[in-house]
Protein backbone atom coordinates (compact mmCIF):
# COMPACT_ATOMS: atom_id res chain seq x y z
CA UNK A 1 0.00 0.00 0.00
CA UNK A 2 1.18 3.53 -0.87
CA UNK A 3 2.37 5.52 2.12
CA UNK A 4 -0.23 8.96 2.86
CA UNK A 5 1.93 11.71 2.13
CA UNK A 6 2.31 15.05 3.49
CA UNK A 7 2.51 16.43 -0.24
CA UNK A 8 0.99 13.24 -2.40
CA UNK A 9 1.96 14.75 -5.69
CA UNK A 10 4.07 12.92 -8.47
CA UNK A 11 5.50 16.63 -9.05
CA UNK A 12 6.96 16.97 -5.48
CA UNK A 13 9.01 14.35 -5.92
CA UNK A 14 10.09 15.98 -9.65
CA UNK A 15 10.87 19.11 -7.70
CA UNK A 16 12.47 17.47 -5.15
CA UNK A 17 14.61 15.64 -7.97
CA UNK A 18 15.93 18.99 -9.60
CA UNK A 19 16.27 21.46 -6.86
CA UNK A 20 18.43 18.72 -4.73
CA UNK A 21 20.98 20.11 -7.46
CA UNK A 22 21.09 23.54 -5.72
CA UNK A 23 18.96 26.33 -4.88
CA UNK A 24 16.32 27.48 -7.01
CA UNK A 25 13.00 29.67 -7.71
CA UNK A 26 9.80 28.36 -8.79
CA UNK A 27 10.73 29.39 -12.55
CA UNK A 28 13.81 27.76 -12.49
CA UNK A 29 12.13 24.85 -10.70
CA UNK A 30 10.00 24.65 -13.85
CA UNK A 31 12.47 24.77 -16.84
CA UNK A 32 14.75 23.07 -15.59
CA UNK A 33 12.11 20.35 -14.97
CA UNK A 34 11.19 20.80 -18.83
CA UNK A 35 14.62 20.38 -19.69
CA UNK A 36 14.88 17.16 -18.27
CA UNK A 37 11.99 15.68 -19.54
CA UNK A 38 10.49 15.30 -16.51
CA UNK A 39 6.59 16.28 -17.83
CA UNK A 40 7.13 13.09 -20.09
CA UNK A 41 7.36 11.31 -16.94
CA UNK A 42 5.52 12.12 -14.74
CA UNK A 43 2.01 13.55 -15.06
CA UNK A 44 3.28 17.37 -14.36
CA UNK A 45 0.15 19.97 -14.22
CA UNK A 46 2.12 22.99 -14.37
CA UNK A 47 -0.72 24.97 -12.66
CA UNK A 48 -0.15 23.42 -9.63
CA UNK A 49 3.89 24.24 -9.35
CA UNK A 50 3.13 27.40 -7.17
CA UNK A 51 0.77 25.34 -4.55
CA UNK A 52 2.59 22.32 -4.70
CA UNK A 53 5.65 24.00 -3.69
CA UNK A 54 4.38 26.32 -1.05
CA UNK A 55 2.95 23.13 0.38
CA UNK A 56 6.57 21.41 0.44
CA UNK A 57 7.66 24.39 1.89
CA UNK A 58 4.87 24.38 4.61
CA UNK A 59 5.86 20.34 5.44
CA UNK A 60 9.46 21.36 6.04
CA UNK A 61 11.05 19.90 2.38
CA UNK A 62 11.92 22.93 1.35
CA UNK A 63 13.20 25.97 2.93
CA UNK A 64 13.46 29.78 1.75
CA UNK A 65 16.78 31.07 1.94
CA UNK A 66 16.38 34.28 0.28
CA UNK A 67 14.89 36.55 -2.98
CA UNK A 68 16.39 37.71 -5.83
CA UNK A 69 14.59 40.40 -8.36
CA UNK A 70 15.50 41.15 -11.93
CA UNK A 71 14.95 44.34 -13.07
CA UNK A 72 10.98 45.29 -12.74
CA UNK A 73 9.97 41.43 -12.25
CA UNK A 74 8.34 40.44 -9.23
CA UNK A 75 10.66 39.26 -6.59
CA UNK A 76 11.44 35.55 -6.58
CA UNK A 77 11.68 33.27 -3.68
CA UNK A 78 14.66 30.99 -3.69
CA UNK A 79 14.09 27.65 -2.16
CA UNK A 80 16.48 24.67 -1.63
CA UNK A 81 15.67 21.55 0.33
CA UNK A 82 16.17 20.16 3.39
CA UNK A 83 17.49 16.86 5.54
CA UNK A 84 13.61 16.26 5.80
CA UNK A 85 13.29 16.80 1.39
CA UNK A 86 16.02 14.54 1.01
CA UNK A 87 14.88 11.77 3.06
CA UNK A 88 11.23 11.74 1.36
CA UNK A 89 12.77 12.13 -2.06
CA UNK A 90 14.82 8.59 -1.14
CA UNK A 91 11.49 7.45 0.35
CA UNK A 92 9.21 8.16 -2.26
CA UNK A 93 12.05 6.38 -5.20
CA UNK A 94 12.03 3.26 -2.99
CA UNK A 95 7.99 3.35 -3.04
CA UNK A 96 8.11 3.68 -6.76
CA UNK A 97 10.80 1.14 -7.58
CA UNK A 98 9.25 -1.28 -5.21
CA UNK A 99 5.97 -1.54 -4.67
CA UNK A 100 3.25 -2.24 -7.54
CA UNK A 101 0.39 0.04 -7.52
CA UNK A 102 -2.33 -0.15 -10.14
CA UNK A 103 -2.33 2.75 -12.72
CA UNK A 104 -5.57 4.00 -14.96
CA UNK A 105 -4.53 3.44 -18.28
CA UNK A 106 -7.11 5.02 -21.19
CA UNK A 107 -6.91 2.11 -23.46
CA UNK A 108 -7.77 -0.02 -20.37
CA UNK A 109 -10.60 2.16 -20.43
CA UNK A 110 -11.98 1.68 -24.04
CA UNK A 111 -10.95 -2.12 -23.80
CA UNK A 112 -13.24 -2.84 -21.15
CA UNK A 113 -16.17 -1.66 -23.48
CA UNK A 114 -15.06 -2.58 -26.46
CA UNK A 115 -18.14 -4.32 -27.28
CA UNK A 116 -19.97 -1.43 -28.23
CA UNK A 117 -18.50 -0.96 -31.43
CA UNK A 118 -18.34 -3.72 -33.88
CA UNK A 119 -15.51 -6.12 -34.76
CA UNK A 120 -14.76 -4.74 -37.86
CA UNK A 121 -14.54 -0.97 -36.55
CA UNK A 122 -12.65 -2.37 -33.62
CA UNK A 123 -10.00 -3.94 -36.39
CA UNK A 124 -9.66 -0.59 -37.71
CA UNK A 125 -9.27 1.14 -34.88
CA UNK A 126 -6.38 -1.32 -33.72
CA UNK A 127 -4.60 -1.07 -37.16
CA UNK A 128 -5.16 2.57 -36.51
CA UNK A 129 -3.34 2.53 -32.84
CA UNK A 130 -1.01 0.05 -33.92
CA UNK A 131 0.23 2.70 -36.66
CA UNK A 132 0.80 5.32 -34.27
CA UNK A 133 2.40 3.42 -31.87
CA UNK A 134 5.22 2.07 -34.61
CA UNK A 135 5.85 5.95 -35.31
CA UNK A 136 6.43 6.72 -31.60
CA UNK A 137 8.18 3.60 -31.05
CA UNK A 138 10.64 4.46 -34.08
CA UNK A 139 11.20 8.17 -32.61
CA UNK A 140 11.85 7.05 -29.40
CA UNK A 141 14.67 4.43 -30.72
CA UNK A 142 15.79 7.26 -32.75
CA UNK A 143 16.38 10.10 -29.29
CA UNK A 144 17.95 7.25 -27.58
CA UNK A 145 20.32 6.25 -30.12
CA UNK A 146 21.41 10.24 -30.40
CA UNK A 147 21.58 11.02 -26.75
CA UNK A 148 25.01 10.87 -25.45
CA UNK A 149 23.97 10.02 -21.18
CA UNK A 150 24.99 7.05 -19.22
CA UNK A 151 22.85 4.45 -19.32
CA UNK A 152 21.73 5.47 -15.52
CA UNK A 153 19.93 8.85 -16.83
CA UNK A 154 17.91 6.61 -19.46
CA UNK A 155 16.49 3.91 -17.88
CA UNK A 156 13.06 5.09 -17.53
CA UNK A 157 12.88 6.33 -21.47
CA UNK A 158 13.85 2.49 -21.97
CA UNK A 159 10.96 1.26 -19.74
CA UNK A 160 9.11 3.54 -21.44
CA UNK A 161 10.25 2.65 -25.13
CA UNK A 162 9.51 -1.58 -23.87
CA UNK A 163 5.99 -0.60 -22.80
CA UNK A 164 5.22 0.87 -26.29
CA UNK A 165 6.65 -2.69 -27.97
CA UNK A 166 4.60 -4.30 -25.03
CA UNK A 167 1.48 -2.82 -25.96
CA UNK A 168 1.85 -2.64 -30.02
CA UNK A 169 2.48 -6.27 -30.35
CA UNK A 170 -0.49 -6.85 -28.06
CA UNK A 171 -2.32 -4.65 -30.43
CA UNK A 172 -1.09 -5.97 -33.43
CA UNK A 173 -2.15 -9.76 -32.00
CA UNK A 174 -5.83 -8.73 -31.28
CA UNK A 175 -6.18 -7.45 -34.17
CA UNK A 176 -4.65 -9.96 -36.03
CA UNK A 177 -7.12 -12.58 -34.31
CA UNK A 178 -10.39 -10.45 -34.92
CA UNK A 179 -9.14 -10.14 -38.97
CA UNK A 180 -8.79 -13.58 -39.00
CA UNK A 181 -11.95 -14.87 -37.46
CA UNK A 182 -10.04 -16.50 -34.25
CA UNK A 183 -11.46 -14.62 -31.70
CA UNK A 184 -13.56 -16.40 -29.67
CA UNK A 185 -17.27 -14.92 -29.25
CA UNK A 186 -16.32 -12.75 -32.75
CA UNK A 187 -19.75 -14.29 -34.37
CA UNK A 188 -21.73 -13.87 -31.57
CA UNK A 189 -20.49 -10.48 -30.78
CA UNK A 190 -20.95 -9.19 -34.60
CA UNK A 191 -24.83 -10.55 -34.74
CA UNK A 192 -25.53 -8.41 -31.31
CA UNK A 193 -24.72 -5.35 -33.08
CA UNK A 194 -26.81 -6.87 -36.17
CA UNK A 195 -29.79 -7.66 -34.54
CA UNK A 196 -29.78 -4.44 -32.47
CA UNK A 197 -29.51 -6.63 -29.10
CA UNK A 198 -26.14 -4.99 -27.47
CA UNK A 199 -27.85 -3.04 -25.07
CA UNK A 200 -29.05 -6.67 -23.89
CA UNK A 201 -25.80 -8.10 -23.67
CA UNK A 202 -23.99 -5.36 -22.23
CA UNK A 203 -24.42 -5.91 -18.13
CA UNK A 204 -23.92 -9.91 -18.56
CA UNK A 205 -20.07 -8.74 -20.37
CA UNK A 206 -19.61 -6.60 -17.16
CA UNK A 207 -20.14 -9.20 -14.31
CA UNK A 208 -17.00 -11.35 -13.44
CA UNK A 209 -18.13 -12.41 -10.36
CA UNK A 210 -16.05 -10.57 -7.93
CA UNK A 211 -18.46 -8.47 -6.52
Amino acid sequence: MATKRAVNNLLALAVLSVIVQRPMHRYEIAATLRAHGKDRDMDIKWGSLYTVVQNMEKAGFLEIIGSERDGARPERVIYRITDAGRAEMADWTRELLAAPEPEHHRFTAGLSILAVLPPDEVIELLGVRVAALERTIATTRAELAALVLPRLFLVETEYGLAMLEAEARWARSLRDELAAGTFEGLESWRQWHVDGMLAEQIPALGERGDN
